[in-house]
C-alpha cells in the first residue's frame, strides 16, 4: 500500500479497561456496516488478487498457493483500472455525512487510491530486485519454515509447491521487465548487483536436503499418514530440484552474464530518466509531508552538527584523551564494548527487554496483548540485512513480534546501542505501535494492517527519545548509544538526499558517515546501499520523530500541569498509522477537549 498525507476530524473515542497489571484495546465506535466500511473491506479482499501473499501474512485463508502477478503491461494496466475503479466509488461517498472512524477512513482510503494511480506511472518494476528487498530473499524467507507459510499439514506442503510454480514465473517475468530497464536506461547500479548475486548463488545446490526449502521437510508433522508421507517428500523434493533452484539459476545466469555488465555507475535517482520527479514522489510517499529536499538536506546537517557536539559531551564525560575522531576510532574497536560470542549478543538483548518492560508503565497506559521474542537475523541473509529490524506477531495470537538482531559481524553490534535499539525495534517502539495497531477491534484491515513509513519510524525513533525518562541511559556509553541512533537518522537526510537529488557518489556518502559517527564500514556501507534502493525511506525517521515531538510540546504548552503524557501516548497509537497532517489535527483536536 502506497503511504499518504490527509487531513481528519478527531476519531472515536476507544475505551480501555484492565488486563492483569496492563490495559489494552477494546472496539472502537466504528460501524463495520457503514458505507465506508463497506468499501474499504471489498477493496481489501479484492487487492489480494495482486497481493494473495499479504493474505497469508494476516491469516485470511485460500490464497497460501498463489502467489504475486508476474510483471507485465497486462498487468500493470489491469491494477491501475483496479485503483481507478475504487477511487470512483469513493468518491460517491458523501463526506459531510461521515464523523469519526469513517471519516479517518474514508479521507485514508481517497488519498491512498490517488497515490497508487500517480505511482502507477514510476517504473520501479523495471528494477524489481535489490539487496535489501525482492522475491528471490522474501519467498525463501516464506519457504524455509520460519514465517508465516504455514506447514501444519499435508494441504499446506501441496500449496507452497503450487506457490513455488508462480514464484518461478515471477522470477521470469523479473528477468525480462530488468532487460525492458536495461534499454531505457533504467538500471541498479553496479555496487547493488554484486550484493544481489551472491544471495541468488546460495540457493544453487545439487544436494536438496541441503536446500533452505528443505527445512518444513525436517519438521512433517506427525499427523500425516505414512501413506501420504513417502508421496509427499517425493513431490516436494523434486519441487526444490525442478521448480525452485531452476528459477534461481536462470536469474542468476541473468545478473551474472547481461545485467552485471549494463548495470549503472551511478547511483542516485536523479540520474536516471525522470528521476527528479522519482524521487519527488519517493519523498512524499515515504514523509507525508510537503518537503523538499533541499529543506530536508539542511535540516539534516543542522542535526547532525547538534548531535556531534553532545558526543563530545560524552567524550568530556569518560575522560577520553583524544579528538572526536580518536574517540570514535576508539568506540570501533575497543573489545569491550564488542562481544565475541554470537549467543551473548541474543541473550544480553533479552536481558535488556526484560529490564524495560519493567519501566514501560511510567509512560503508557495502553499495551500489546502480544509479547515480543529476541531472535538472531537467519544466516541466509543476514550478510546484506540491516543491523536489526522487528517483524509483527500473527494477527491470531499463534506467534509472537520477532526483534531480530543481526549476529553476523558482532563488530556492528556495540554493546553501547542495546538500550536504544531495544527500544526503537521492540518495547516501546515497533513492537507497541504495530501489535496495539492490530489488536484494535473493529479496525477495518485496510487500516489494521496498513501503515505510513513516516508514523511507525517516527514513533520508533521518538520512543528513543523517552529513555531517559524511562530511567535508562544511565551509563554514559549508553547514552552515547542513543545519540549514535539519532545521529545515524540524521545523517540518513544529508546523504538519502545527497544520493538522489545532489548528485553525490556512493563513496561521497560513506565517507560522509564515517566522519560524523563511531559506525563500523562495513554497517556504512550496508546504509548506504540501503538507501541507494528504497529512496526516501530513511528520511521518514526523523522527520516522523520531529513532528510527534512537535506536538507534545503543543500540548505540554497548551495544557500545562494537566497534560498527561501517558493520555498522550495513548492518543498517538490507539488508532494506528497516520499520515502526520492527520495525527496532527487528531491530536491538536483531543488537546482542545483537555482543557
Amino acid at each position: 500500500m502506497n503511504l499518504k498525507s490527509l487531513g481528519i476530524a478527531l476519531t472515536a473515542s476507544v475505551l480501555l479497561v484492565a488486563c492483569q497489571s496492563k490495559k489494552t484495546t477494546e472496539p472502537s465506535l466504528a460501524k463495520q456496516t457503514s458505507p465506508v466500511m463497506k468499501l474499504v473491506n471489498e477493496y481489501t479482499k479484492d487487492n489480494l488478487q495482486f497481493n494473495p501473499i499479504r493474505a497469508t501474512f494476516i491469516g485470511i485463508p485460500g490464497y497460501n498457493d498463489k502467489f504475486s502477478p508476474i510483471i507485465s503491461d497486462e498487468n500493470r494496466a489491469k491494477y491501475l483500472a483496479f485503483e481507478k475503479k475504487y477511487l470512483q466509488k469513493a468518491l460517491t461517498v458523501n463526506a459531510d455525512n461521515l464523523q469519526g472512524q469513517d471519516l479517518l477512513t474514508y479521507k485514508v482510503f481517497l488519498r491512498d487510491r490517488q497515490m497508487a494511480i500517480e505511482g502507477n506511472s514510476i517504473p520501479s518494476h523495471l528494477v524489481p530486485i535489490n539487496q535489501m528487498y525482492g522475491f528471490h530473499n522474501f519467498f525463501a524467507q516464506l519457504g524455509s519454515g520460519q514465517s508465516a507459510q504455514p506447514f501444519k499439514n499435508e494441504q499446506d506442503y501441496r500449496d507452497f509447491i503450487k506457490r513455488s510454480v508462480g514464484f518461478a514465473k515471477w522470477m521470469d517475468s523479473a528477468i525480462e521487465a530488468m532487460r525492458r530497464g536495461i534499454q531505457q536506461n533504467i538500471v541498479q547500479p553496479r555496487p547493488i548487483v554484486a550484493k544481489v548475486i551472491p544471495q541468488l548463488k546460495t540457493h544453487l545446490i545439487s544436494d536438496v536436503s541441503e536446500s533452505l526449502f528443505y527445512g518444513p521437510l525436517k519438521k512433517l508433522p506427525d499427523t500425516i499418514d505414512e501413506s501420504s508421507r513417502s508421496q509427499l517428500i517425493k513431490d516436494y523434493e523434486d519441487n526444490i530440484r525442478q521448480v525452485i533452484i531452476p528459477a534461481y539459476q536462470r536469474m542468476y545466469d541473468f545478473m551474472q552474464s547481461e545485467y552485471l555488465p549494463a548495470a549503472r555507475e551511478t547511483v542516485g535517482l536523479s540520474e536516471l530518466p525522470g528521476g527528479e520527479s522519482w524521487y519527488q514522489f519517493m519523498i512524499k510517499t515515504h514523509t507525508t509531508l510537503p518537503l523538499t529536499s533541499d529543506e530536508i538536506h539542511d535540516y539534516g546537517k543542522q542535526e547532525v552538527a547538534r548531535i556531534l557536539a553532545e558526543m563530545k559531551k560524552v567524550k568530556q564525560t569518560v575522560k577520553f584523551d583524544g579528538s572526536l575522531s580518536e574517540f570514535f576510532e576508539f568506540l570501533r574497536t575497543d573489545d569491550q564494548f564488542y562481544y565475541d560470542n554470537e549467543q551473548d549478543l541474543v541473550d544480553a538483548y533479552t536481558n535488556v527487554k526484560h529490564k524495560i518492560d519493567a519501566k514501560l508503565p511510567m509512560l503508557f497506559e495502553v499495551f500489546p496483548k502480544a509479547d515480543y521474542e529476541v531472535r538472531p537475523v537467519p544466516k541466509y541473509r543476514a550478510a546484506s540485512a540491516a543491523g536489526a529490524s522487528y517483524e509483527g506477531p500473527a494477527p491470531d495470537g499463534s506467534r509472537p513480534g520477532i526483534f531480530f538482531i543481526n549476529t553476523h559481524n558482532l563488530k556492528s553490534q556495540p554493546k553501547f546501542l542495546m538500550e536504544t535499539l531495544s527500544i526503537h525495534e521492540a518495547a516501546p517502539g515497533h513492537h507497541f505501535q504495530i501489535a496495539i495497531q492490530q489488536e484494535v477491534k473493529d479496525l477495518p484491515n485496510y487500516r489494521k494492517f496498513g501503515g505510513y513509513t513516516v508514523f511507525a519510524e517516527g514513533w520508533a525513533l521518538y520512543a528513543e527519545s523517552l529513555g531517559k525518562e524511562l530511567g535508562l541511559f544511565t551509563d554514559p556509553y549508553m547514552w552515547y548509544g542513543r545519540l549514535v541512533d539519532e545521529q545515524l537518522r540524521a545523517m540518513r537526510l544529508v546523504v538519502d538526499t545527497g544520493l538522489h537529488s545532489k548528485g553525490w557518489t556512493r563513496e561521497q556518502a560513506i565517507e560522509y558517515m564515517l566522519a560524523n559517527s563511531s559506525m563500523a564500514r562495513s554497517d556504512v556501507e550496508a546504509e548506504v546501499e540501503r538507501y541507494i534502493v528504497i529512496p526516501g525511506q530513511a528520511l521518514a525517521y526523523k522527520i516522523g520523530q520531529r513532528k510527534i515531538r512537535e506536538l507534545r510540546e503543543y500540548g505540554e504548552k497548551t495544557l500545562g500541569d494537566k497534560f498527561d503524557v501517558k493520555k498522550f501516548h495513548t492518543q498517538v497509537l490507539i488508532d494506528g498509522s497516520l499520515p502526520m497532517p492527520i495525527l496532527e489535527e487528531k491530536i491538536k483536536l483531543w488537546l482542545a477537549t483537555q482543557g
